[in-house]
């Protein structure tokens, strides 16, 4: 009995069999990826009010508990699947040195505007001037969207800040809402352009206020 069941614990350890842990990540961003796509199909040809969170998990070939598992509702992935396409305007790095604060800041506005000039985008735009204040497209915008840009531009000033590229003593929340108000009041009246030269308008006139250094 003894011999035998030496023999047993030594000829197959189970450990030695079972899979590594952590190889779930990989994964779960191939499907997210997946799902962001097939959302952008889908607005791409029928728009995003044709963009439902069962025609998203079908064109991405999984189950609707998949989608929900990242995003809380269709019109949350529509934002993340617009933005995501032009990539991430604002990437931080601690290390980043010198006095490149404000030109990141220009390109997430600029990409912000690339991103409602497309087809997709002007729908967009077009639903959410045309929406209740409180529906839930409108509140996605902001809570997703809006606010979303809005802390990424706090980031960069408050780098631009310490860089020195603005003077110290400003008030980021009022510059946060020159800049942003400015731009989101263009995208949703529509009463002018919202271009890349609109957008160096705005911040160019914001920043002049902020006491910009000379570059």
């Amino acid at each position: 009995m003894t011999a035998v069941k030496k023999k047993t614990s030594r000829s197959a350890p189970v450990l030695e069999s079972a899979p590594p842990r952590g190889r779930g990540r990989p994964r779960d961003l191939q499907v997210r990826e997946a799902i962001l796509r097939a959302a952008r199909e889908i607005i791409e040809a029928s728009g995003p009010a044709g963009l439902t969170m069962e025609g998203i998990a079908a064109r991405a070939g999984v189950g609707k508990p998949t989608v929900y598992r990242w995003w809380a509702d269709r019109h949350a992935v529509a934002m993340d699947a617009m933005m995501q396409e032009h990539g991430d305007p604002a990437a931080m790095s601690p290390q980043r040195k010198g006095r490149v604060a404000i030109k990141a800041l220009q390109r997430q506005l600029e990409t912000v505007a690339e991103v409602f000039a497309s087809r997709a985008g002007r729908n967009m735009a077009s639903m959410l001037a045309a929406a209740d204040s409180d529906s839930e497209l409108a509140k996605t915008f902001r809570n997703h969207f809006v606010m979303a840009r809005r802390e990424e531009g706090r980031s960069l000033l408050n780098e631009a800040v310490a860089n020195g590229e603005l003077r110290n003593g400003i008030d980021i929340d009022v510059a946060l809402d020159m800049i942003y108000g400015a731009l989101f009041f263009r995208l949703l009246m529509g009463h002018a352009t919202l271009d890349r030269g609109a957008v160096q308008k705005i911040l160019a006139h914001a920043i002049g206020g902020l006491g910009l250094s000379e570059q």
